[in-house]
């Protein structure tokens, strides 16, 4: 009986051993327990914490939706940080509506996190604050003109009390002028109406004031605590994060549109005698609901990044304005002769109709190469108006190498495109004596073919990706767009989460390299560049990478 019993508790003996080593093991994969004067101390051998704050998406006009969206990054941001070591339950997410609410949730945050010497994973592993990164998109308010770029274009919070935008002031105008307009009209209630306009002015300010306040003192406890703080895409006035992922701003998407318009019209072959005829739209926002002056900065710095590329060949007379707008002696501080009030919806084609316009009886449109529409909304009215104005054809026509059947079999992936630049004329047909049908210079092919040329549909550039928009850019009515490399973005800030957590430098990484933020000096910046999309290249950059599906495309 004894001899029985022996291998029975041999076999518990060796059974409870095993559980022993493997939960000695499991404890090892995800800590060290270090026992001294019977106190224990665990050591985390994860990455640590990562938790996000963004604004909520924003709104664009008649629901358009540009594929740079908060929401569309985020899940990104998290699967890169879970793709580099990071456990999906250290990674937290919030989103805020303002700034008084976000600047709250951080406080909140980073207050609860220290009173509690550390924050504890589901594990029951303590995370220190140095193994800790707060990644922080700060809400600033932008007007509807701007929001059509998409959600992330970077901006900087002022830390003036002067300087602050009133968050909901807009909303509150409304309101006041609503009253004001049910009121006898007198000149005491006027005067009252006028008193609460102030009143609630001031309130929103000193509310935009205090959040700005807190936000910034949340953050720098946060980092002499010992966590990390990156900005995403919006910087702060006088503030220096451990790192900020700069995103798109005003002047790289003008600058990325001119630069693709001057490759595609090849601009440094072209001449006098033969000039390209391009026309810009600048979109703005001069003035809100009640009247108030409006931010022109964004027009102002995204004009300024397009005659940084364009100023050269307008001032060589090789690039004219169809509407005479831009000429030779434009400079990159004449904004205002391209801005037009985009506030309401169908101006971006009225606009355009308005410059475009022939003399009475003229047979054909005004000749024109390209549009700098700079964002996806107001190409999609160019795009109609254009078609209204009679002109035909596609971006793919400017390249007879490339066809509309060639363009679609490429992106589902049939075939790959085979692209020949087309040369062109160094003088126009009307310029070249030799243009005629019968050498008597009677001009008939070469009226036929002035009006051809002239009905010919332009390049249309915009930004932003709308979805919407994509089936334009496939049949190649507008010829290109824009958006950020969201998945290059999120790897990066993975990887500088990771480096900060474990206490290494960023200035390795080759998307870093230090730039002014803030008015900061030598702050890691990481930067990716736009990615430019076409038919051409539509494939490899939306469908691929997963961005849109061919569905999207309208395929």
């Amino acid at each position: 009986m004894v001899s029985a019993r022996r291998p029975a508790t041999v076999l518990t003996a060796f059974a409870a051993a095993c559980a022993m080593a493997l939960s000695l093991t499991s404890c090892a994969s995800d800590s060290d327990r270090n026992d001294t004067n019977g106190d224990t101390t665990i050591t985390s051998t994860s990455l640590g914490a990562v938790a996000l704050f963004t604004p909520s998406d924003g709104i664009t006009l008649s629901q358009q939706t540009p594929l740079n969206k908060w929401a569309k990054l985020t899940p990104d941001i998290t699967d890169a940080l879970v793709d580099a070591g990071f456990r999906k339950g250290d990674v937290s997410h919030t989103t805020s509506d303002s700034l008084d609410k976000q600047s709250r949730a951080i406080q909140d945050y980073v207050v609860d996190h220290l009173s509690s010497k550390g924050e504890t994973s589901d594990s029951g592993i303590t995370i220190t604050p140095e193994n800790t990164t707060l990644l922080v998109a700060p809400v600033v308010e932008a007007d509807a003109s701007t929001r059509q770029y998409g959600d992330y274009v970077s901006q900087e919070l002022s830390t003036s009390g002067d300087e602050v935008t009133a968050e909901g002031s807009a909303d509150a105008d409304e309101s006041s002028d609503s009253s004001s307009s049910d009121s006898s009209g007198s000149s005491k209630d006027e005067a009252s109406a006028d008193s609460s306009d102030t009143a609630t002015d001031t309130t929103a300010d000193n509310a935009q004031a205090e959040a700005v306040d807190r936000l910034v003192s949340s953050l720098k406890l946060a980092k002499e605590s010992g966590m990390h703080v990156v900005l995403l895409g919006n910087s702060i006035e006088g503030y220096k994060p451990d790192a900020f992922a700069k995103f798109s701003d005003a002047q790289s998407i003008g600058r990325l549109q001119a630069e693709k318009i001057v490759a595609k019209l090849q601009l440094t072959k072209a001449s006098k005698d033969n000039p390209k005829y391009i026309e810009v739209l600048l979109p703005y926002t001069p003035a809100d609901a009640k009247g108030t002056a409006g931010d022109s900065t964004f027009a102002r710095e995204a004009f300024r990044g397009i005659w940084q590329v364009l100023g050269a060949y307008y001032q060589k007379g090789v690039v004219k304005s169809p509407s005479g707008t831009l000429d030779a002696k434009t400079t990159e501080n004449d904004w205002q002769l391209v801005a037009y009030d985009a506030s309401k919806e169908g101006s971006s084609a009225k606009t355009l109709s308005t410059r475009l316009a022939t003399d009475d009886g003229a047979d054909s449109p005004t000749r024109i190469d390209a549009v700098l529409a700079l964002n996806d909304y107001v190409a999609s009215e160019v795009v109609t108006e254009l078609d209204d104005l009679g002109y035909t054809g596609s971006a793919a026509d400017i390249n007879p190498q490339i066809t509309i059947s060639g363009i679609v079999g490429n992106i589902t992936g049939k075939k790959d495109l085979s692209r020949q630049a087309v040369p062109d004329p160094i003088k126009s047909p009307e310029n070249d004596d030799a243009n005629t049908s019968d050498g008597s210079g009677s001009g008939k092919d070469s009226t036929a073919t002035d009006k051809a040329k002239d009905a010919q549909w332009p390049l249309v550039t915009g930004y932003g990706a709308y979805v919407s928009n994509i089936p334009s850019v496939v049949n190649g009515k507008q010829w290109m767009t824009g958006m950020e490399n969201r998945k290059a973005f999120a790897s990066d800030i993975a990887e500088a989460c990771t480096r900060l957590n474990k206490g290494q430098e960023l200035e390795s990484m080759v998307s870093v390299r230090n730039t002014q933020v803030g008015g900061v000096k030598k702050v890691p910046t990481i930067n990716e560049p736009l990615l430019a999309v076409s038919a051409s290249n539509l494939k490899a950059t939306l469908i691929d990478p997963g961005y849109i599906t061919l569905a999207d495309a309208g395929l």
